[in-house]
């Protein structure tokens, strides 16, 4: 990573760090480092690239409210063959 590219990474998580926002660091792409970040309603994960680039994905929720146990079920739908009984809590 550049010095450019580091110093925006470090003085993001500085202004992270200030304001007590939680963060967790990840490592998926080879040249980049991921900053994941959680606030109510929203999830955020903001790249920092080995020249300088910044990249920004936003997730925010649908405002359906908070969901019983079973919508758990629909995590993994669609990863299971349908013939197959799904039983997440028991």
């Amino acid at each position: 990573m550049n010095s450019n590219g580091f110093i925006k990474l470090t003085n993001f998580l500085n202004q992270l760090e200030r304001y007590k926002i939680h963060y967790a660091l990840a490592h998926h792409r080879e040249e980049a480092i991921m900053v994941m970040v959680a606030i109510p309603g929203q999830r955020w994960e903001i790249e920092f690239f080995n020249d300088g680039s910044i990249e920004v994905e936003r997730f925010i929720s649908s405002s359906n409210g908070i969901e019983g146990e079973t919508i758990l079920n629909e995590l993994f739908a669609a990863y299971i063959d349908n013939t197959e009984i799904l039983t997440v809590i028991n």
